[in-house]
């Protein structure tokens, strides 16, 4: 896949298809270790490997697999300064603008969030100086009018969604 596709902005989120209990259970493992072969997920699910494939690709069709992608250490590649920054902008409007943060490589997320700020960014960078920098390009940026930082110190967990809780949450609503 291009880098176009694996890091396009989505405008609305699409509709979420029906996943039953084998989908779950399959994307759980996968997103625990994504290298795993069709024949060991397989063996997991108690399907065959082509069965396993038909569901990967089903899911990759539906847009519930997205992209599969190696997790780098922020450290050992030379930015270990994880932040979360709350952008405020002058109105709703000025949102738009946010195609421009793309452009930097230190923002890893970008989320439109209710409350105070306007959005919140997740970014990487060597050192505070380095933040300081990222903060002045925001800074420079039309219609962004101030920034609230807030560093990590530690991570100890990082994850994305878990498709077994989700299915918990399913079941509970329907009783």
């Amino acid at each position: 896949m291009s880098a176009d596709n694996t890091n396009r902005i989505r405008s609305k989120p699409p509709a979420a298809p029906r996943l039953d209990a084998t989908d779950r259970k399959l994307l759980a493992a996968l997103a625990a270790n994504a290298e795993r072969s069709y024949a060991e997920l397989g063996e997991l699910l108690h399907l065959s490997p082509p069965a396993v494939h038909e569901r990967v690709k089903r899911l990759k069709a539906a847009g519930v697999i997205t992209a599969v992608a190696a997790r780098l250490d922020g450290e050992k590649v030379g930015r270990p300064l994880l932040a979360f920054v709350h952008v405020d902008t002058t109105s709703w409007a000025v949102t738009r603008q946010l195609l421009k943060l793309t452009e930097f490589p230190e923002v890893e997320e970008i989320h439109t969030i209710t409350g105070e700020s306007a959005m919140l960014l997740k970014v990487r960078t060597a050192n505070t100086r380095t933040l300081e920098a990222l903060l002045e390009r925001i800074h420079a940026i039309e219609g962004f009018t101030g920034t609230r930082s807030y560093v990590a110190l530690t991570t100890y967990l990082e994850r994305g969604p878990s498709p077994e809780l989700a299915a918990d949450a399913i079941a509970s609503a329907a009783t």
